[in-house]
This record gives structure tokens, C-alpha cells and sequence, in this order.
């Protein structure tokens, strides 16, 4: 199926978010669409998908003018999109997904679960899907949930698929089978919109690219005729810094050391030490124990056993709240679920650590609360309208900011970020970057967990690389490169 959006144009009020923007997509291509948070990539895809109808504008699919009016409409016509936050019930099997909403009856309000296996089965087999139909969709990583988001959009007959992020909480061996995933969509003549801030990933499976900047396609073509710089030029419109930042930080006294700290099966005999003003990274892949070590350091790991010791006092970690107490900051790597509570507004989801300072006999201070958000806010750069707007209207790159603003209020002495800048855009992830050097400058032990070799290149001084639990190597210098990190990440 060809797919051509000529001239959409869609305010709201006075906000014009897309103006006369093109899009274009042939059968079996990839193309990525790309730009920053409220470039509008998110509602000219709603539109397309029928959640939002265009002000003008036209969409043509095979040479014939279409109007949707809701995601049924759409996805009747043949266009499927898969969301950041996949559609899946964790309790039922995958074959019962497959099919939710669009279950197979005998008779009455009967199901026939037989017949919805056996074409779960033969989807997977033209598909060389090697999940098994009746396995609880709980018991699948990451990336076998993508799969059979995508197969179930196979199901219901899609020739087109969005796909919004769909590598944000992928490690590398998982982004790779969901890219041979979509590897045989093309084969299959699949068009596939590809919506994602990683632009090594646009470079590795992409045909061709659309760039949107403030409502506006500035650019698009084919990727193998472009670059990484260029498309992010585009994307912010400016030069985006591609070396490692320079770090002006004086190295001061040892904030944390921990010493043969054991959590089988998650870590074991992990010593190591940040101080005042270092930034220090920790990287692997897939089940190297990063995150379960420093959860156990904010008091979030349950039993372990060696030694933590801060400001070179030993510790006994038991909870949040002593963590909390003890100047431990933790940023969760996945921002949706651990970071932000989306019923929440934008001020208190970045008031909430420090709400018992605010507080007196049991009510908070408003006038305080404001006083300490907005700092944090003129500081960070926060790009929003109303303190009592819900977080969820923010862009991702703003939310994350709204939850480091949380743990900045709390004046930490440590601060641990696992993966500080998933789902955000290239811009937003510059300046989170100059928010980690400045705090290192500030005298704060900053420990970044995160699995993108480049962002640790770019942003720590030396690194840890993690392998299966263990810490196999500290790099720094010249050690520190991409080659070498993977070869340590992967056991060697």
C-alpha cells in the first residue's frame, strides 16, 4: 500500500502544530520520522490513525482519497499503530492478544480459542516467530512483546505500521531481533513509519527519513545519502556537539564506596567508589545487574551482603527514605512507570521528594512549593505553560527533567541516573548532558547507568563495564571507546 499526506494542517486554538506538512511512504519501506518532542511527529501520526482529523489537508492511500474518523476506520483501511506503551494483557496467553477486540466466536459470545491458536501458529511460522502461541505474554522480554504487538498488527490485516519508539527499553540483542522482525515486513511489502530519538538505529534500518521542526517538514530523503549530524542539524536546527564534554570538576573527597557487595543472582563482589564531583558510568547489556547493584544503594534492593559505606561511614541500606535522609538520589530508567505519577500535576510531581520540608502541621505551603519548583525550573530550562498542568502533558525531555528536578530539590550529595535520557530527543539529551557536568562542577557524585557506550563516552570521566554481575573492567582515556566497551560488555 502507497500512503501520501499532501498539505495537513491541524491547530489547537492558536497553536499551530502542523502546518502544510508532506509525508510520503511507499509499500516495504522503512521511513523515520523524526524531530524533536512537540515537533508534531505525534499528531500527524494520530491523524493518520484516525484519532485526529486534519483542519486541511489530504490523505491518499493507492492513488484514492481517504477520510478517517477514528482509529477503527483506519486500521480497517489497513494502518496499525503501535504505541511506546504496548497494548498487551500480561495475564492472558499470546494468542488471546492476538485477538482482543477482534476475538474469533463460534457462536454467541462463545470464543473459539482452537481456531485463534491455530492462526497465531501459522502467522508465526510465515513469520519464523519463534514464541510459542499459548505462553503468557508475562513470561516474554521486552522485545517479544514488540513482536507480538507487531504480528497482531499483521493479524488484522495492516499494510502500514506505525511504530512510536519502539527500541526505548531494548537492550542491543533485543533492538536486533525486533530489526529482523522488521526486515521480513519489507520483504513482506510492510510500509513501516518509524518514529524514534536514537539516530544510529534511523541509520542502521531506515529507508528514508522526514524531518519535522515546529510543525514544519524541513527535510527528508533517502538515509544512505545523508549522516547522523545532519539529520540532528535538522532536527534542532543547529550544530549538535558530538565530542566528549569536557569535564571541569576538581575530584574531591569519597562520597560512596562500596566494598564485595553481593546480590546473587543480580551482582556479586562489586567494590568500587565515586567522589565528590566525578561522574562515573556503569554500562553492560542485558542482565549485567547495574540496576539491581544501585537500587540496593538507595535502599531499594532488599537483602545483600559486603559493604556500602558513604562519606567513609558504613550503612546499612534498608529503604528509600533512609536513602533519601542520607543525601541518595535515584533517577528509575523506566520514566513512565517508576518516575513520574501521571495523575499528578507537573508541580508536584517535582515537589513529592521534598514535600515534608513544605510542609507545616500537616498542610503544604503553596507559596514554598512554587518558590522551590520554579527554581529548579528557571535552572533546568523546563519548557511548559501551568505549574498545574498534569505531567503528562509535557514532552519526554521535559518530564525528565521535571523528575531531575525533583531529586535537585533535595540537594543530594549522590545521584544515580539509569539511562537519564531514554525516550528523549537529541536537544533535550544536550542538555541533561550539561545538567550532569554542572552538578559534577557543584560538587555532587553523579553515577550514570546507562547502555549507550557513546553517552558514557561522552559524559563520564571513567566507566565501569558490567558483564552477568560482574564488574569485568574500569575504562577511562584511551580504554574508553565503543570497541573495547562492547568487547568487555559482551565477556571479554
Amino acid at each position: 500500500m502507497n500512503l501520501s499526506m499532501k498539505g495537513i494542517v491541524k491547530s489547537f486554538g492558536a497553536n499551530d502544530v502542523l502546518r502544510q506538512v508532506d509525508f510520503s511512504l511507499e509499500a516495504g519501506e522503512i521511513c523515520a520520522l523524526l524531530g524533536e518532542n512537540g515537533a508534531g511527529k505525534s499528531t500527524l501520526m494520530n491523524i493518520l490513525g484516525g484519532v485526529l482529523q486534519a483542519d486541511q489537508g489530504q490523505i491518499i492511500l493507492d492513488g484514492k482519497p481517504v477520510a478517517f474518523h477514528s482509529p477503527a476506520q483506519s486500521l480497517d483501511a489497513g494502518i496499525a499503530f503501535i504505541h511506546q506503551e504496548l497494548n498487551l494483557i500480561n495475564d492472558l496467553p499470546v494468542y488471546e492478544n492476538m485477538f482482543i477486540g477482534r476475538e474469533i466466536k463460534k457462536y454467541a459470545n462463545v470464543i473459539d480459542h482452537k481456531e485463534e491458536l491455530r492462526l497465531t501458529r501459522e502467522l508465526f511460522a510465515r513469520m519464523d516467530i519463534d514464541i510459542d502461541p499459548a505462553a503468557l505474554v508475562s513470561t516474554l522480554d521486552a522485545s517479544y512483546k514488540q513482536i507480538v504487538e507487531i504480528s497482531r498488527a499483521l493479524m488484522m490485516k495492516a499494510s502500514i505500521i506505525i511504530m512510536d519508539e519502539p527500541t526505548t527499553s531494548l537492550t542491543d540483542p533485543e533492538i536486533e531481533r525486533v530489526f529482523d522482525m522488521l526486515r521480513t515486513l519489507k520483504k513482506q511489502n510492510v510500509g513501516v513509519i518509524f518514529i524514534s530519538h536514537k539516530l544510529r538505529e534511523v541509520m542502521e534500518i531506515c529507508d528514508s527519513y522526514v524531518v519535522l521542526r515546529d510543525g514544519v517538514a524541513v527535510s527528508h530523503g533517502l538515509v544512505a545519502e545523508t549522516s547522523i549530524a545532519s539529520i540532528a542539524h535538522d532536527m534542532v536546527g543547529h550544530d549538535v556537539r558530538t565530542e566528549t564534554l569536557e569535564q571541569n570538576s576538581q575530584i574531591g573527597p569519597e562520597v560512596l564506596r562500596l566494598e564485595k557487595l553481593t546480590q546473587e543472582p543480580h551482582y556479586r563482589n562489586v567494590s568500587l567508589s565515586v567522589h565528590t564531583g566525578e561522574v562515573l558510568g556503569v554500562t553492560g547489556l542485558l542482565g549485567d545487574g547495574r540496576s539491581e547493584l544501585f537500587r540496593t544503594v538507595f535502599g531499594d534492593g532488599g537483602k545483600y551482603e559486603g559493604q556500602i559505606f558513604l562519606s567513609g561511614q558504613p550503612v546499612h541500606m534498608k529503604s528509600t527514605r533512609q536513602a533519601l535522609k542520607l543525601g541518595i538520589g535515584y533517577l528509575p530508567r523506566n520514566r513512565k512507570e517508576n518516575a513520574i505519577i501521571k495523575d499528578m500535576s507537573i508541580l508536584d510531581n517535582g515537589s513529592i521528594v521534598t514535600l515534608d520540608r513544605l510542609t507545616k502541621f500537616g498542610i503544604i505551603s503553596r507559596k514554598k512549593q512554587l518558590a522551590a519548583f520554579n527554581k529548579q525550573r528557571q535552572e533546568l530550562q523546563i519548557k511548559m505553560q501551568d505549574a498545574d498542568d498534569m505531567i503528562g502533558s509535557l514532552s519526554g525531555g521535559n518530564q525528565q527533567k521535571v523528575v531531575l528536578a525533583k531529586w535537585l530539590s533535595a540537594e543530594p550529595k549522590l545521584l544515580i541516573l539509569d539511562n537519564p535520557t531514554q525516550g528523549v530527543d537529541v536537544g533535550a539529551k544536550e542538555e541533561i548532558y550539561d545538567i550532569i557536568l554542572r552538578l559534577a562542577r557543584q560538587g555532587v557524585a553523579v553515577v550514570v547507568l546507562s547502555n549507550e557506550a557513546q553517552e558514557i563516552i561522552r559524559v563520564c570521566g571513567r566507566a565501569l563495564v558490567m558483564y552477568h554481575g560482574d564488574v569485568r573492567a574500569e575504562v577511562s582515556g584511551e580504554t574508553m571507546n565503543e570497541t573495547n566497551m562492547m568487547r568487555l560488555a559482551t565477556g571479554g
